[in-house]
């Protein structure tokens, strides 16, 4: 790679995944886990809100909270 040293690494982030080198994925499901709660808490006024329908909160649920479980984004 035109003489540019890559240094060797025993965890990196790769497109939102934490990689391990022995392939362990242990902070991989606790940075999941975190950032799924902190998505959460933003949208909690929203979900906790009696006054807006179950279905809207569905689908804020659905767009904001669960892909960041899934993936971490």
């Amino acid at each position: 790679m035109g003489g540019v040293v890559i240094l060797r690494v025993e965890k990196f982030k790769y497109l939102g995944s934490i990689i391990e080198e022995r392939g362990d994925i242990k902070d991989d499901i606790n940075h999941c886990i975190s950032v799924g709660w902190q998505k959460w808490k933003n949208v909690s006024g929203v979900l906790c809100e009696k006054k807006i329908p179950v279905r809207l909160k569905g689908k804020v649920y659905r767009m904001k909270v669960r892909p960041t479980l899934l993936y971490g984004v």
